[in-house]
């Protein structure tokens, strides 16, 4: 996840290099060549007078002029600028206040690799107002343009809570609802969360409240045999909201922990479909909302987390599909718009390709 990142530091880092190396004087350059290259001998006669230019010659070799040694001072030595690049960083050697127009420079290139790689615009927006607050007007020596880059991205992503917890701390039967758009990973997703509340020896319910989408209570089925789960249904064209208020009925009746309840997928551009998807929300009640969105859609993953968000204030995401996603702007994305954490990274087809989403991991991998 976001290589892009830690592609374009690195294209910095070349960046410096070369405008340092420019600012080496041609002078000392050209001495660095003179004195690198191999003297050319010439016959000489043993005459006093080319005796005594030797003589002087070799006098200066040995003891420079002070006007030499300063020349030798000003040609930088690669090896400690190596050095010093390995342990201190290789900003610190570049002393120009960073300047409005060299932010923009830099920044240009960074914010079109951002937008090539999902991350909304606003959230680079606030990555650029960022960054420039701290930058703009200081020596690269002064600040540290990664910790910066950091310190934003921290700001971002949030770190999810701690699910069992929160719903061992909560009242019984704790509700959550699933909401996405059609061909999102929804159905599948909820059956990974309800293996692993199963695993957390907590007991699981579903509710099949997608009556719409064709074959939609029979795949539900399928994860519920297989996990060995009840479920909760009614027939196609059915209100969902009543499928949704059975199932915690009989959770309640049962004293089962956990009702999933699964709503049939959405456009977000539809007013009447999210209208009932409130009712559904409305009739149910649920302790926890849940966004179901692909990785791999980028800005439309974003928009429609937007509009859920806006319509029935989303507690949580998962993003699905995150282990084919080369891109991974899109965690950024939905963060920002949303103010809501990610809790949950799918990673495959198996019941426990479920990660627990960390922020300081993603960051990690920036080498940030």
């Amino acid at each position: 996840m976001f290589n892009f990142l830690k592609e374009k530091l690195h294209q910095w880092k070349e960046k410096v290099k070369e405008e340092f190396s420019e600012k080496q004087p041609e002078e000392s350059k050209k001495k660095t060549k003179k004195q690198n290259s191999p003297k050319k001998t010439k016959k000489t006669s043993t005459s006093k007078k080319t005796a005594k230019k030797t003589k002087e010659t070799l006098q200066l070799q040995e003891t420079p002029s002070k006007e030499v040694e300063f020349e030798k001072q000003k040609i930088p030595d690669m090896d400690k600028i190596e050095e010093v690049e390995e342990h201190h960083g290789f900003f610190d050697r570049f002393k120009k206040k960073i300047t409005e127009e060299k932010f923009e420079e830099l920044f240009q290139e960074l914010e079109m690799i951002m937008l090539q790689n999902n991350v909304a615009y606003d959230a680079v927006q606030f990555i650029k107002k960022r960054l420039s607050k701290e930058l703009i007007g200081k020596n690269l020596s002064e600040v540290s343009i990664e910790e910066e880059l950091k310190k934003a991205i921290e700001e971002i992503l949030i770190n999810p809570p701690n699910l069992i917890k929160t719903i061992k701390d909560g009242k019984k039967p704790f509700v959550i609802a699933f909401v996405g758009i059609n061909g999102s990973g929804k159905t599948t997703s909820i059956a990974k969360v309800a293996n692993l509340l199963k695993k957390q020896k907590l007991s699981v319910c579903l509710a099949a409240a997608d009556t719409f989408r064709a074959a939609a209570i029979e795949q539900l089925e399928i994860h519920a045999n297989k996990l060995n789960i009840p479920i909760i249904k009614k027939d196609y064209n059915s209100d969902p909201a009543s499928v949704g208020f059975e199932a915690i009925t009989y959770a309640k009746k049962h004293g089962i922990d956990v009702v999933l309840i699964d709503t049939a997928g959405r456009m977000n551009t539809k007013e009447s479909l999210m209208k009932e998807m409130e009712k559904i929300i409305r009739v149910c009640n649920p302790n926890m909302k849940i966004f179901l969105g692909e990785s791999i859609t980028g800005n439309d993953a974003t928009q429609q987390a937007k509009a859920f968000n806006e319509s029935i204030s989303l507690d949580g995401i998962i993003l699905s599909k995150a282990d084919i996603d080369e891109k991974g702007g899109t965690a950024l994305s939905v963060s920002y718009v949303t103010k809501k954490p990610i809790l949950f990274l799918g990673t495959g087809q198996a019941y426990d390709d479920l990660e627990v989403f960390d922020k300081d991991k993603v960051i990690k991998s920036l080498g940030l």
